[in-house]
């Protein structure tokens, strides 16, 4: 599914749905394919690791993945949750900018 992504690696998050709602972080990586994307220190799972050479094994904690429609940027000035819009500056430069406080969104 082809989509004009607003959401890209670095960016500051809240989660608006689901049992992790209101928590907020960066995101980690995104899976534009599925639709996803891992926010650093939101929806964390236990996993078991059997031990292998290179780690001693044992259980572990790691971010699961996130749909895109359950998160929304996070406003850089009232920190809340805000839409993300396009618009080009002087210079000819498209920029995200948030549309809550009109606050250009990650240079």
């Amino acid at each position: 599914m082809t989509q004009n992504w607003r959401i890209r690696t670095g960016d500051e998050i809240i989660v608006i749905s689901g049992k992790e709602k209101g928590k907020t972080g960066k995101v980690v990586r995104v899976l534009k394919s599925r639709n996803r994307l891992y926010v650093g220190g939101v929806n964390m799972i236990k996993k078991h690791q059997k031990p292998t050479a290179s780690s001693p094994g044992g259980i572990i904690q790691k971010e699961a993945s996130l749909h895109v429609s359950n998160v929304a940027h996070v406003d850089p000035v009232s920190k809340k949750a805000t839409r993300v819009g396009y618009k080009f500056l002087e210079s000819g430069r498209k920029v995200r900018f948030a549309k809550r406080s009109q606050e250009i969104i990650g240079q």
